[in-house]
């Protein structure tokens, strides 16, 4: 009996699977959990009581539900990229700072462009610099705690964390590796020593592997620790969104994820580089292959926000917004409640619902907001097309696939269909397939797709005009919502 397990550290929870050969889920463990914002713009996971705890309770849980099978390999995943400064023994100096949602380093996103120059960033890189990338953050490390910058030996995100405290292994794959920009060069695949050290002096950068490489095996100290068995191969693990991509089988040029959560994230598998100045280009999963990633700062949780905010069952929030035309009646939400991140990069923009009447009510809030969403995704999408990206399918993952209206609603917006996978549980159940991989089993059949979301070209065609009004929404507010902004950071308001 073949069992392989995998486990994701994500934003809101953390998720693991045990799964056979042939990729069903023979268990299913989650633990939820919070992020930490201490001052405005500031996103943390403390990686302790977070990442480790969490990844321990989910072990215990699915080495019990095994009920003595032989495991053969363990992946993991998690949020990135992230910066976790910490000591030589791999001990964490302070939270984690976490990915683009976290803004703190603004200032340094513009130094560092002056000193590389923004064009020759995106050249080597592969991605401008933005609040996702790590090398601003480093910077800002230095020169707000530099105690904590002088003490750190080791950059560490979620994966390779875990890695190291299963394996004693310093390394970290070269798809998360591809987001430390600037300092990692994209076409020669490896680091790009000479702007590391003018960003971090003296740090030592860990090794780089692929994902699907075992890096090491457990050792007595973490089997004590964990309950996994000794030697137990270890994958290098990657960033939770490529571990998704992976899940629903997003692999050859073209192939396309649409992941819905607390934000939406795409990644569109490439042959070559494409540097675009509103997205993240990446390494891929496997070698040879690049990706183009977009993230959006909320989109699950503006409907968490509103559902909080109206009150009522998610389920019923549905129901009655499927009642609702398309368009809502004449309600425009740009979704940017956190700022935006692809591909407008502004951490200053705001959430904004336009045409609302004394008519409206809860229906169409809610539907306007997941069209909202919808149009970041086209403008998303539209960009990796402006970027030369090749058109192929789309594939739709994550929480927000289960109710059906989400799913439809992005398909009349940018008309488009999306392929529905068996299972949507997301990144542990791509990474036990990276595990299965590692040990040479053909996973070709895992998770195929049962269901197709069509989009209905007389609803596109409506759509049209609203995406053209959200676009130009945008341009004509920013500088009245960068003042708020303003004011929101000088009055200590937490976006």
């Amino acid at each position: 009996m073949t069992r392989f397990l995998g486990v994701d550290i994500g934003t809101s929870s953390s998720k693991g699977v045990l799964t056979d050969e042939h990729g069903t889920i023979l268990a299913r463990s989650e633990r939820a959990h919070g992020v930490s914002t201490p001052r405005p713009g500031w996103v943390e996971h403390d990686a302790e009581l977070v990442w480790w705890a969490d990844f321990v309770a989910i072990i215990r849980e699915l080495v019990d539900a095994a009920d003595g099978a032989t495991l053969d390999g363990l992946a993991v995943s998690g949020i990135g990229p992230c910066l976790l400064p910490a000591d030589s023994n791999g001990r964490p100096l302070r939270p984690a700072i976490l990915y683009g949602v976290d803004t703190r380093a603004t200032t340094e996103i513009a130094e560092l462009n002056t000193e590389f120059g923004a064009d020759a960033v995106l050249a080597r890189a592969g991605s401008p610099l933005t609040s996702q990338a790590v090398g601003p953050k480093l910077r800002w490390l230095a020169r707000h705690e530099p105690q904590v910058a002088a003490d750190t030996r080791m950059l560490l995100m979620a994966s390779s964390f875990l890695v190291h405290r299963l394996t004693g292994r310093y390394v970290l794959d070269h798809q998360s590796a591809s987001q430390c920009v600037p300092m990692y060069d994209l076409l020669r695949r490896e680091w790009a020593t000479d702007w590391a050290e003018q960003v971090a002096p003296g740090l030592r950068l860990p090794e780089l592997a692929w994902p699907t490489e075992v890096v090491g095996r457990v050792s007595a100290e973490a089997a004590a620790s964990t309950g996994l068995p000794v030697d137990l191969p270890i994958t290098t693990g990657t960033i939770d969104a490529w571990a998704e991509a992976t899940s629903v089988g997003v692999r050859a040029p073209g192939d396309a994820m649409v992941m819905y959560g607390t934000t939406m994230f795409l990644v569109q598998v490439l042959t070559d580089p494409r540097p675009h100045p509103g997205l993240w280009g990446t390494c891929g999963t496997w070698p040879g292959t690049y990706t183009l990633a977009a993230g959006m700062a909320t989109s699950g949780a503006v409907t968490a926000w509103l559902r909080n905010l109206v009150g009522g069952e998610f389920a019923d929030l549905v129901t009655e917004a499927a009642q609702a035309p398309a368009g809502s009646r004449g309600l425009l939400v740009l979704p940017y409640f956190a700022g935006e991140r692809t591909p407008l990069f502004d951490p200053d923009a705001r959430g904004i619902v336009a045409g609302l009447t004394l008519g409206h009510g809860r229906a169409e809030l809610y539907r306007a907001v997941l069209e909202g969403i919808a149009y970041g995704v086209r403008h998303n999408l539209a960009a990796m097309t402006e970027a030369g990206g090749q058109a192929g399918r789309l594939v739709a993952v994550g929480g927000g696939t289960k109710s059906g209206l989400w799913t439809q609603i992005v398909s009349d917006v940018t008309g488009l269909p999306q392929q529905l996978p068996a299972e949507t549980i997301g990144a542990c159940l791509g990474d036990a397939l990276l595990a299965a991989e590692a040990t040479g089993v053909d996973t070709a059949r895992w998770n195929p797709v049962v269901d197709t979301v069509e989009p209905y070209p007389e609803r596109t065609e409506e759509y049209d005009s609203y995406y053209q009004r959200y676009r130009e929404l945008y341009e004509c507010t920013r500088a009245i919502t960068h003042f708020l902004a303003g004011e929101q950071h000088r009055k200590g308001v937490f976006s």
